[in-house]
């Protein structure tokens, strides 16, 4: 939506028939239904529905922490290539494994099978983690940091930068209300100084979330 009013043409795609209709509703409330040239309910490892060399640029923020099956990442990121115009410029999201063990450790009744050193140590060796509770986080893979980069470029992008999309996560409500309760200013200030710090490559590790940003060669 924030790329739409910002004037740019968009095509969105999501796995889940009923998050697209959501988005077409929204779109049609926020009058920017113009922008967009398609809602499509779709897999990222088969777009049909999307031409080769599509798009200037495109954002792939799901498939590579929930396809848990090596072969079903590599067949996402060859569509994402082939639909992206040569020189084109894609974002896509990682999720790193040590966050996620420091996570388990820090609140093993939430992350149920890691409420275990063992079952951690297995998830540090095969980044695949499935939640014990019914209704819960879905299947899930997480990426070694190291291992994001080589990735990517192995599939024929240039990578331009790594960086930690939402380190913010760290602090928790009290430390937000206690910034909060200072004043609004207090507050853009942490979000610029986090920002800021978003390339800082020491900061991957505390972030749940990475943001991977490359061209297609």
């Amino acid at each position: 939506m924030e790329l739409a009013k910002d004037g740019y043409k968009v095509t969105l795609t999501d796995l889940t028939p009923r998050l697209v209709e959501i988005s077409r509703v929204k779109a049609k409330e926020l009058d920017l239904e113009g922008p967009f040239e398609g809602f499509y309910a779709a897999d990222a490892r088969e777009l049909n529905m999307i031409k080769d060399e599509q798009y200037d640029s495109s954002l792939m923020l799901g498939p590579m922490y929930h396809l848990q099956e090596e072969n079903d990442r590599i067949k996402a990121v060859k569509e994402l290539k082939r639909v992206t115009k040569k020189g084109g410029l894609v974002f896509v999201a990682f999720m790193p494994r040590i966050r996620h063990i420091l996570t388990s450790l820090l609140f093993p009744d939430n992350w149920r099978p890691n409420d275990n050193l063992d079952t951690i140590i297995q998830f540090s060796q095969t980044g695949c983690f499935n939640h014990a509770d019914e209704g819960r986080f879905t299947g899930a893979y997480y990426f070694n940091i190291e291992d994001i980069n080589p990735f990517m470029e192995s599939q024929g992008f240039e990578t331009l930068d790594l960086i930690g999309s939402n380190a913010g996560a760290v602090l928790n409500n009290d430390s937000w209300n206690y910034w909060g309760g200072k004043s609004e200013q207090e507050v853009k200030k942490i979000i610029h100084l986090i920002k800021e710090k978003a390339t800082d490559p020491y900061i991957l590790g505390i972030s749940s979330h990475l943001l991977y940003i490359g061209r297609k060669k």
